[in-house]
């Protein structure tokens, strides 16, 4: 399992230099590429110490433009909506191959989407799947922990699976139980009083797991 830490808000960049250590994936969230632009991710990328930068650029059209601006910026992975177009899909997976990134495709909440057409094409390591559990839900009281129970019937279907939203110390256990390739934290960590001492103590979870 990899760590992947989520930066959502401008002032969480100065985080990297000291959280970089305990992570093997830093995420520029979209708030951050909506208030900086591509120019985020070069700076995840130096300040990471070279690190796999994510852009979370959750592509919902335009695929092959906006795949071009985040890999010629430094990211090795984008996000697509899985509910977006299959063009969609692929204009940004030929991108991704010629310039050697790759493609995780975000379910927000799993919903109905072709998972069988999303295996379409794609290098044998398997698709990347992000289980998602949004934010606004989680903060509205509605969210729930459902993402958690995908993750063992999608790596069953073939998908390598990323698991994000709302993971912290009380469902750590959980998580690890269900053994996502990818964990991803944003402010279980970045929100807490010492976000250096958070992190690694999640780091050595894994690492035990």
């Amino acid at each position: 399992m990899r760590l992947q830490l989520a930066v959502d808000a401008p002032e969480h960049l100065a985080l990297i230099p000291r959280l970089a250590r305990y992570v093997d994936i830093i995420e520029v969230g979209t708030p951050v590429l909506k208030r900086f632009g591509a120019s985020a991710i070069s700076t995840a990328l130096e300040l990471g110490g070279g690190r796999t930068v994510l852009a979370d650029t959750k592509t919902v059209d335009g695929g092959a433009l906006e795949a071009r601006m985040a890999f010629g910026a430094g990211a090795a992975m984008i996000t697509v909506l899985a509910h977006a177009a299959p063009a969609t899909h692929e204009a940004t997976r030929v991108v991704a191959a010629e310039l050697g990134g790759e493609v995780v495709f975000d379910t927000i909440l799993d919903g109905e989407f072709d998972a069988a057409a999303l295996r379409t094409g794609d290098d044998a390591g398997g698709v990347w799947l992000a289980l998602h559990s949004p934010s606004d839900a989680r903060v509205a009281g509605a969210g729930d922990e459902a993402h958690i129970e995908r993750v063992t019937a999608r790596r069953a279907a073939g998908f390598r699976v990323s698991l994000a939203g709302g993971i912290g110390r009380a469902n750590l256990p959980r998580v690890l139980e269900a053994r996502p390739d990818v964990v991803v934290v944003g402010s279980a960590v970045t929100a807490a009083a010492d976000p250096e001492a958070e992190a690694r103590w999640i780091r050595d979870a894994m690492d035990r797991a």
